[in-house]
């Protein structure tokens, strides 16, 4: 009801502000209204009165969702250049600042070491619906940014200011069930990023069961727009596959019975907010909600899929010398080269020690050029203090897993006593912490922090 009542309110001020500007132009003055695009940024910057400045940000936004491919990259260009920090402004902060270091001339230097085009995007925030049409112009940018970097600068400030607009204190946690209105319903099934919700009865089967649970993040100005949204299932033993957790078949498990609450599937919903993070914030968040609901549980762990294993195993196993991949090993996983290998017992028994080795190694000694794990998911939960737990051979044998990992997933385990401890070496040291169970497949190495169990 009060983002009813306000939304109405800001609407109201934007109209009354497009009369205000309407007549402006009808007297003739030029300078109340411009035809440029740029211009009117320029306009909006200048500084206006709280009705005309929404109703300008309005209207920049409505013009600005007209323009094809051409013209917008053309707008995102005058962002690059026109809108970044003022030389002249920055030379006068840092001389007073040489002149006399203080709190006001540090303040100073802070404000005009600021790019304008951030001054900008809060103002544009200012119109109906402004904080959707900034997060849409973001992917826009985005869709872009592969062939140009000059560009760099304007994604950073998006970043910048949608980390703090998207604040973990502005979002909202809500329970996904089957009493959530049908269009948040909707947005979850297409949202689903991980394993693919095929029509409204899988999506039941997901959120409805007692054993089954769905948790999203919302932000006042996004409605009924999800963030992020979290599948959990309550099972009672860790799981080593996903499809006992799809199935459409399958024993329910008695509340009594559960232990477990297994993240099997967390899906970004906002592409154009890539780059801040809610993950961390979610789960944490979700293992408090389930475990004042069920105090019983005592494992929390993911199901996690994998995106480039296959890839990066790939250019392993053609390099000259591997430190990943012996030689003996090599020619073991040439049967990889076999279509359908997986579906022959022997063929994929032959080549489970040898593939268990290469992604221990994937998963906890290959680093990118920061020194970090090269598996994105990895990289996520590593960082939010979880431990390796287990990989787990053929978990996912849907043709995109086959493709993209080989049919592994992993289980990384967040034990809330460790948590903190846990966040905190691989902060430090980029270390992995990972159970005895993958330990085993790796030679020692001082990157390692073995747990027992």
């Amino acid at each position: 009801m009060n983002t009813s009542f306000f939304g109405e309110l800001l609407q109201t001020i934007s109209d009354r502000g497009r009369a205000l500007l309407a007549r402006a132009d009808r007297r003739g003055d030029a300078s109340a209204r411009s035809e440029s695009l740029v211009e009117l940024c320029e306009d909006l910057l200048s500084g206006r009165g709280e009705a005309s400045g929404v109703a300008l940000a309005r209207e920049i936004l409505g013009r600005y969702a007209e323009l094809t491919t051409g013209p917008r990259i053309a707008f995102f260009e005058a962002l690059a250049k026109r809108f970044g920090t003022d030389p002249a402004a920055m030379e006068k902060a840092i001389a007073a600042w040489q002149a006399k270091p203080s709190d006001e001339t540090a303040a100073e230097l802070h404000a005009a070491s600021e790019p304008r085009r951030q001054e900008l995007f809060r103002r544009f925030n200012l119109a109906p619906g402004g904080t959707a049409a900034l997060v849409r112009m973001r992917e826009q940018l985005m869709d872009v940014l592969t062939h140009r970097d000059d560009l760099r600068a304007v994604d950073d400030d998006f970043v910048h200011l949608f980390t703090s607009w998207f604040n973990r204190g502005f979002l909202v946690l809500r329970h996904i069930d089957w009493s959530t209105p049908a269009l948040v319903l909707e947005k979850i099934i297409r949202y689903e990023a991980v394993h693919e919700i095929h029509d409204w009865e899988d999506l039941r089967r997901r959120i409805n069961p007692p054993d089954r649970r769905c948790y999203a993040f919302f932000h006042p100005a996004l409605n009924d727009e999800p963030l992020i949204f979290v599948e959990v299932a309550l099972t009672r033993e860790i799981p080593a596959a996903i499809a006992p957790i799809l199935a459409t078949e399958r024993e329910r498990v008695e509340t009594e019975k559960m232990r477990t609450a297994v993240f099997y599937s967390i899906s970004n919903c906002q592409r154009g907010l890539a780059g801040v993070s809610f993950g961390n914030f979610l789960i944490k968040q979700v293992v408090e909600e389930v475990r004042r609901e069920l105090p019983k549980l005592s494992n929390f762990v993911t199901l996690s899929p994998v995106t480039s294993f296959a890839s990066w195993l790939k250019r392993e196993r053609t390099a000259e010398a591997s430190s990943a991949v012996s030689e003996a090993d090599k020619l073991v996983l040439a049967a990889l080269d076999a279509p359908g290998w997986w579906r022959d017992a022997p063929t994929a028994e032959r080549l489970k020690e040898p593939m268990m080795r290469a992604a221990a190694y994937y998963y906890v000694r290959a680093k990118n050029g920061r020194g970090v794990p090269l598996d994105a998911v990895a990289r996520f939960h590593l960082g939010n203090g979880a431990r390796l737990e287990r990989i787990n051979w053929l978990a996912d044998t849907s043709d995109k897993a086959m493709k993209q990992a080989h049919g592994f997933m992993v289980n990384y385990q967040y034990d809330l006593d460790d948590i903190e401890k846990n966040h905190e070496v691989f902060a430090e040291s980029r270390t992995v912490v990972v159970s005895s169970a993958v330990q085993r497949y790796l030679r020692p190495s001082l990157e390692l922090v073995p747990i027992a169990g």
